[in-house]
């Protein structure tokens, strides 16, 4: 909804932080949900990111080619998908009546992709047919970018590699063997930032199986110090770009990727669970919970999916194209 108070570049658009992968306020990660952002142009979208301080926020917006479009911004830049703000952005509409429960097509920079609503508001994305290979990494050197002991990466790394992979957007996916290791990571956010760009990887994704929860597949950590967050609390392409992983890699099967094809029955082959659950956020005091079918979509494509919860509404003010005066809230 866009409103006008008086005045020359006085316009406001309704905005929410919307907590996603989470049903408990103040935890999982929070996005800005921009539900109009219809004739907004990059200029203002960057200011209106950095004024709500969300990693992410979604400005939802007209297509010609799918139900709706989303662009993704930083508080620093746009960035081409963002699974917790597709979330977070259905969530809220389906809460406001702006969308029903059922399948929703959505535009993005990496294309077209399909978003389900159930009936209570969970918020299932189907990502990209993945891409997943094998990189060189030096341990001593990943140690020294994470801030942790090279051991580490030694032993998981016998069964799993270090590895891109993409459902959307790229990272460097790290096994790590225990979570203490895990917890102990102080990056040089510099490195990681280095270290990705190397691979033109968005950041860095290191998962344990040492989870906390009973029903935790794995605990994950990720570092994206090149889009202005240090450490993500809760990341959706990460986790599908993961899930992918572990399915390529037959994880669920000792590691021996021989009989492991792609397409649609690679989960099955490979012994990947049906549904995964990913846990994070717990070392920024946001815990939250991502789903992953791994291979579940077409091309094999993985589909994250996960809870979102409202945690702040209102009208933000919308500067002129050329104003760089500060957006007051």
């Amino acid at each position: 909804m866009t409103e006008s108070d008086g005045g020359s570049g006085d316009a406001r658009r309704e905005a929410a932080l919307v907590d996603a992968f989470t049903s408990e306020p103040m935890a999982g990660n929070a996005a800005g949900v921009v539900a109009d952002a219809d004739g907004l142009d990059d200029e203002q979208m960057g200011a209106i990111a950095n004024e709500l301080g969300a990693s992410e926020t979604a400005f939802v917006r007209s297509s010609s080619e799918a139900d709706r479009r989303v662009r993704y911004f930083t508080p620093t830049t746009e960035i081409d998908l963002c699974g917790h703000a597709t979330i977070a952005a259905h969530a809220r509409l389906f809460e406001t009546g702006e969308i029903d429960a059922g399948t929703h097509s959505l535009e993005t920079n990496v294309g077209v992709i399909e978003i389900e609503v159930t009936d209570d508001g969970r918020v299932w994305m189907t990502q990209n047919p993945p891409t997943v290979y094998e990189i060189e990494v030096d341990y001593d050197r990943l140690g020294d970018v994470l801030g942790v002991t090279p051991e580490a990466f030694r032993d998981v790394g016998a069964a799993l590699p270090v590895a891109y992979a993409t459902s959307g957007l790229p990272f460097l996916i790290v096994p790590v063997n225990f979570l203490e290791h895990l917890g102990d990571m102080s990056p040089d956010f510099d490195a990681v930032a280095a270290l990705a760009d190397e691979h033109d990887a968005a950041g860095i994704y290191a998962f344990t199986f040492d989870a906390l929860g009973a029903d935790s597949t794995v605990h994950g950590r990720c570092f994206v110090p090149g889009s202005g967050i240090d450490e993500d609390p809760v990341t959706g392409t990460a986790s599908g770009a993961c899930g992918a992983y572990l399915d390529h890699f037959a994880a669920f099967s000792g590691g021996d990727t021989s009989n492991v094809p792609g397409g649609d029955d690679a989960a099955g082959d490979a012994g990947t669970p049906d549904e995964m659950v990913f846990e994070q956020g717990h070392y920024v005091d946001r815990p939250g919970l991502v789903r992953v079918r791994a291979g579940a979509g077409d091309g094999g494509a993985p589909i994250v999916g996960g809870d979102a919860v409202t945690a702040f509404e209102g009208r933000i003010r919308v500067p002129e194209s050329d104003d760089d005066e500060i957006i007051e809230v």
